[in-house]
């Protein structure tokens, strides 16, 4: 099996952040120039990127988008980002922004004729569904909801709708550098086929 490491720059007001358990109030500002950050993760080997609009997540419609625009221009590898794409517009605006891959997470949970478009207008390749969980419940609009939708139970209705790729985070790891939940990923690895990119912790090549 091959492991890639997908290095990830959390975006909030312009800045490179980390937040603890999704908390917006509880962030670590690790620098102040998000396009140097993905220029410098490539330097030292990343292959790929994850870029996660942390202000469209929680206001619902895309707030960093000319950051992502330059971070897609100035890199030789591929991006996949997210945050706030709920609606047929910013789905736009995100998948001709230079992207790789678009990140849709709230509004597969909502609303499914519109994950369906995507996946249309997109093609599945290029679509990523986000499954952010706490105790096993997905929760949505920048980690604020809980969904009362069980993460197994999202995943399997995913790869039925025709979703290839699934980021798997438990949200009561992330950015508390206390390692991935082995389980949880153990358990929706088993429930699927899907691709399972899994988040939320990693703190050391350990956990690799």
């Amino acid at each position: 099996m091959t492991v890639r490491l997908i290095p990830a720059i959390d975006i909030q007001k312009g800045r490179c952040v980390r937040l603890r358990r999704g908390d917006f109030a509880a962030e670590t500002v690790f620098a102040d120039d998000p396009v140097a950050m993905a220029l410098h993760w490539v330097e030292q080997g990343a292959r790929y990127l994850h870029v996660v609009d942390l202000d469209g997540a929680r206001e619902g419609s895309p707030r960093n988008l000319a950051l992502v625009r330059a971070i897609a221009a100035a890199v030789p590898v591929p991006v996949q980002t997210g945050g706030g794409i709920r609606d047929e517009a910013a789905l736009e605006q995100v998948g001709t922004s230079g992207v790789a891959k678009v990140v849709l997470g709230t509004v597969a949970v909502e609303n499914e004729d519109f994950l369906e478009r995507a996946l249309t207008l997109l093609g599945p390749e290029r679509v990523v569904v986000a499954v952010d969980a706490e105790e096993g419940v997905v929760k949505t609009k920048g980690w604020q909801e809980r969904s009362g939708v069980r993460a197994s139970d999202l995943v399997r209705r995913l790869e039925a709708l025709g979703v290839r790729e699934v980021l798997y985070t438990d949200i009561s790891r992330d950015g508390m550098m206390q390692s991935l939940d082995y389980q949880g990923i153990r358990e929706l690895a088993k429930s699927c086929e899907i691709e399972l990119i899994a988040s939320g912790g990693v703190t050391s090549l350990d956990d690799l």
